[in-house]
């Protein structure tokens, strides 16, 4: 009788146990048993980082505490909001050993308000593409082209308040992602770029109120086109200031319809940066196989080779480009047109700029003001070599930046997830910048 009671216990047990494994749990369940949004504080309630990260669900918030933290952060989850207390004082630190500091795979995630330094490639990531639980883009897996089609761009993303100083390749970079936001960013130290923008198309992406200094690029746009807007920024004291480019080794060539407007570009012949790889220096902005860009009201002065050049990316040619309204003071030459014979120029008009010296000295004169491919050939010049670029120093050498404004609200500012970006975009409203944009916050001061 004892050993009969026994047995059916055992099986009541194993019955209840079965029933208790097939019960979904609150996530297999989805919202409708969801919990609501929590913070998770780091290191109170998770000893890292990534551990916080991993407890994470959409909506929720990590919370970081001041501390030095040696970790890469890999965010794969949708719609967290990873954030600083005080953005000076959270430092994720690569030591010169990690390669990323925080990688983002996940659509609608928000990094805000901490410090990302001394990585060997990147100090944030954002990409669309991931194998086996890693980011994925151009540099970081060599050069290997890869598939749009294959990985789908992520959607939704926005780095906010962040500083990414001394980083082996790109302090800030969003590649393969669509629908995002690089705002009120300070990079340094990028031996490639400092903030970079790479194949999507429509980008919806605006990059805005951001310093890029002593980087040897400040801001690259590779394949970066339509709905894409680069807007009062300071790019100056890079080797060169910025970039607006096509390149194969990227999907979506040509690069094509972007809008420039209201940045500050000056002063882009740093010798103490890391050495640009294709011994660029003393350039403010070089469009290489851009086409049907526009850019107005920016500030372009004291570079010493020349404060713009149109240029072909090997048989791309730069066609259609709008410069209009721009200041120019102080350049080696102001604008040069240098497309290649193999890919000549076509259609590019500079109309009503403030400057002095061109290259052909009757660029600003040519009846050329179409997007038309057919269109008639126009003249170019050699591209400006001097001076020539000084070798450079290691990403690790370049000095700290500045302390950096906190993000308003801090810690306890609404938790807002990167959805329904980037929101309203006026650029016809941006107005011509002075020379003092964003010097507050730059090292140089001025």
């Amino acid at each position: 009788m004892f050993r009969g009671r026994v047995t059916l216990f055992i099986c009541l047990i194993s019955i209840l146990l079965a029933a208790a494994g097939c019960t979904p749990s609150d996530e297999e369940y989805g919202d409708a048993k969801a919990r609501p949004p929590q913070t998770i504080r780091v290191p109170r309630d998770a000893r890292t980082i990534s551990a916080a990260v991993g407890r994470a669900r959409p909506d929720d918030l990590v919370l970081v505490s001041p501390g030095i933290y040696h970790e890469t952060v890999r965010i794969p989850a949708d719609r967290i909001v990873l954030r600083g207390t005080d953005r000076n004082r959270v430092i994720i630190d690569g030591q010169g050993r990690r390669r990323n500091g925080i990688v983002v795979t996940g659509s609608g995630v928000a990094v805000e308000n901490l410090t990302v330094r001394d990585h060997l490639l990147n100090g944030v990531l954002v990409t669309g593409m991931a194998r086996d639980g890693q980011g994925l883009a151009r540099g970081s897996n060599g050069y290997e082209r890869l598939d749009p089609e294959k990985f789908p761009p992520l959607q939704g993303f926005r780095v906010s308040y962040v500083t990414s100083a001394r980083n082996g390749l790109y302090g800030i970079y969003a590649f393969n992602a669509q629908n995002g936001r690089l705002d009120h960013n300070h990079t340094s130290g990028g031996a490639d770029s400092g903030l970079y923008v790479g194949q999507c198309r429509p980008c919806n992406v605006v990059v805005s109120h951001n310093v890029a200094e002593y980087n040897a690029v400040g801001y690259e746009g590779t394949n970066a086109s339509e709905k894409m807007w680069v807007l009062r920024n300071r790019f100056t004291h890079n080797r060169v200031g910025m970039t607006v480019n096509s390149d194969y080794l990227e999907a979506f060539v040509p690069q094509h319809g972007a809008v420039v407007a209201g940045n500050l570009v000056a002063d882009n012949a740093e010798p103490k940066t890391p050495q640009q790889a294709d011994g660029g220096f003393g350039i403010g902005m070089g469009l290489a196989g851009g086409q049907r860009n526009t850019v107005r009201h920016n500030r372009i002065e004291g570079n010493p080779r020349a404060g713009l050049v149109l240029m072909s990316a090997e048989d791309v040619p730069p066609t259609g480009n709008a410069i209009t309204t721009n200041a120019f003071h102080r350049n080696g030459v102001d604008a040069v047109h240098a497309a290649s014979g193999r890919a000549p120029g076509r259609g590019n008009c500079l109309t009503d700029n403030a400057l002095s010296t061109t290259a052909p000295k009757d660029l600003a004169s040519q009846p050329h003001c179409s997007a038309d491919a057919d269109g008639p050939v126009m003249a170019s010049a050699a591209p400006p070599t001097r001076p020539a670029a000084p070798a450079g120093i290691p990403f690790r050498m370049v000095p700290e930046p500045p302390n950096q404004p906190q993000m308003p609200g801090g810690a306890t500012a609404p938790v807002r997830p990167a959805t329904g970006l980037p929101g309203p975009v006026d650029a016809d409203r941006v107005p011509l910048p002075g020379r003092d944009l964003l010097a507050a916050h730059s090292r140089s001061g001025s």
